[in-house]
């Protein structure tokens, strides 16, 4: 407020206004605000310090409103400690390819719902702090997942962990052989990377071998190419002959007055 006035809002509501851009310190003078909505927006921008002063914000409603030039920008505007007393982030629906927050163990989260994105996997890093953050519970649906050997670790965190409950839901887009295929169906070998670099090493040892037979065939043909050339020409005079003497017989058989004589 520009005259220095704190209002009491608890709860703010700005979805559905096409709001394209959050300016720095944005929300300054609402430090009681719990919950802020701005779901189905177009931003475009979000500065760093956009949630500057929220420290009583508990949810964070961003939900189909993100759009690519601010993808990146969203992840420093969430990092910010103003927002370390947040329980629920919600950014469904905005084509995020990773979760956007640097780290998360930086905030007090209980839910955040990334439902409907671009999350092809689950980093490593970010697997091991779930497993430390336990009170968090993710929300990962509608995602297309690609199931190979780089999914292990958050394979293991969905089979052995509790804290997404929407597991079920989580289905395969890549390779074809698995899509639609839930993502906690899979087989232990369908994501170990040591399995996959075996079959990978396999393909090229046998690459390799057929290339070496391959060679050793040209030299035993080049090695020996006087004797196959008499032989090529051997059985190409033999075949002469045959077609002469069949050629022969079919002017003897055509001709009444040659087969006369023959008699």
């Amino acid at each position: 407020m520009s005259n220095g006035t704190e209002l009491e809002i608890t709860t703010l509501s700005l979805s559905y206004n096409g709001i394209r851009a959050i300016e720095p310190y944005a929300f300054l003078g609402l430090p009681r605000l719990h919950l802020l909505d701005l779901s189905h927006n177009q931003l475009e921008f979000i500065s760093a310090r956009a949630f500057h002063g929220l420290l009583e914000l508990r949810s964070l409603y961003l939900n189909h409103s993100i759009l690519p030039p601010a993808t990146e920008q969203l992840s420093n505007a969430l990092s910010t400690q103003s927002l370390r007393n947040l329980h629920r982030l919600e950014l469904a629906g905005n084509m995020l390819k990773s979760i956007p927050l640097l780290r998360l163990d930086m905030h007090n989260l209980h839910a955040l719902v990334l439902m409907n994105n671009s999350i092809e996997s689950i980093g490593g890093e970010n697997v091991t702090i779930l497993y430390q953050q336990r009170r968090i519970r993710v929300y990962l649906s509608l995602n297309p997942f690609r199931c190979n050997c780089e999914l292990e670790a958050f394979y293991y965190w969905l089979k052995n962990s509790s804290q997404c409950p929407d597991a079920g839901r989580l289905l395969c887009s890549e390779p074809e052989a698995k899509r639609g295929i839930a993502v906690e169906k899979l087989r232990e070998e369908d994501v170990d990377c040591m399995n996959e670099n075996l079959e990978a090493v396999s393909y090229v040892f046998l690459g390799i071998v057929l290339a070496l037979i391959g060679v050793v065939f040209l030299m035993v043909l080049y090695l020996n190419r006087g004797g196959i050339k008499r032989w090529l020409n051997n059985i190409r005079e033999a075949c002469r002959d045959q077609m002469e003497v069949y050629h022969y017989r079919y002017e003897q058989d055509s001709d009444p007055r040659l087969a006369n004589v023959a008699v």
